[in-house]
């Protein structure tokens, strides 16, 4: 049985549990480990959980941030994901400019179907345009137009090789995340996140948001 994951309000460090489990959750997407994300050349750069949430950081940033009560802080960097109640590890549509470089798999959403994926559904044959050869059943794929614009990501429900076999109302991608999520679940989302969710990525590894009764008092 996994060692219990437990809820902590300040920023700390993941444990040797939390850093498997979201390893392993975004080795379904990235050709690469998420260490090329930690060594970097620009500067160093972390992981570290705050409510549940994993954000990337950069040192900078991490010192910058402990200068801010953990009562007010209400996130910093770019959220990567959420542990969940059941301890798995959640991927929010905010960490997708990081998944984009080293994504493994593909797939392409015709004109006519991306409207539908961006409301939170999973798509169907009929409206994939294309999909990357040899992508296995249950891969995690990152979506984009067909004018190669990225738009969230999902998991394969079929293979390369079995969704050719398969009439046109099949799903073939189920829906994890896309960039219109801000308009749907706004309520639910901490300040950066909705930043990021209508910005891009905000202003990534170095955004600080905190909740004051005045700007003197952070």
């Amino acid at each position: 049985m996994a060692p219990m994951l437990q809820s902590r309000g300040d920023i700390q460090a993941l444990t040797e549990e939390e850093t498997r489990v979201m390893f392993k959750k975004t080795a379904k997407y990235m050709e690469e480990t998420l260490q090329l994300l930690v060594d970097r050349p620009d500067s160093t750069y972390c992981f570290k959980l705050h409510k549940d949430r994993v954000y990337y950081m950069s040192e900078k940033t991490l010192k910058l941030a402990t200068n801010i009560s953990v009562v007010k802080l209400v996130s910093l960097g770019t959220c990567f994901g959420k542990f969940t109640k059941t301890h798995k590890f959640r991927l929010h549509v905010t960490a997708l400019d990081y998944l984009i470089p080293y994504a493994k798999h593909k797939v392409w959403v015709k004109p006519e179907a991306d409207q539908s994926f961006l409301y939170g559904n999973h798509f169907l044959k009929s409206g994939l345009g294309r999909i990357t050869e040899n992508t296995p059943r249950y891969q995690g794929v990152v979506e984009y137009s067909m004018a190669d614009i990225p738009l969230g990501f999902g998991v394969a429900a079929k293979s390369t090789q079995d969704y050719r076999k398969v009439d046109s109302m099949a799903v073939v991608v189920f829906y994890q995340a896309d960039i219109e999520e801000h308009a749907r679940h706004e309520e639910t989302l901490t300040y950066n996140e909705v930043i990021a969710r209508t910005r891009g990525s905000g202003e990534g590894p170095c955004f600080i948001s905190c909740a004051c009764a005045d700007a003197s008092s952070c």
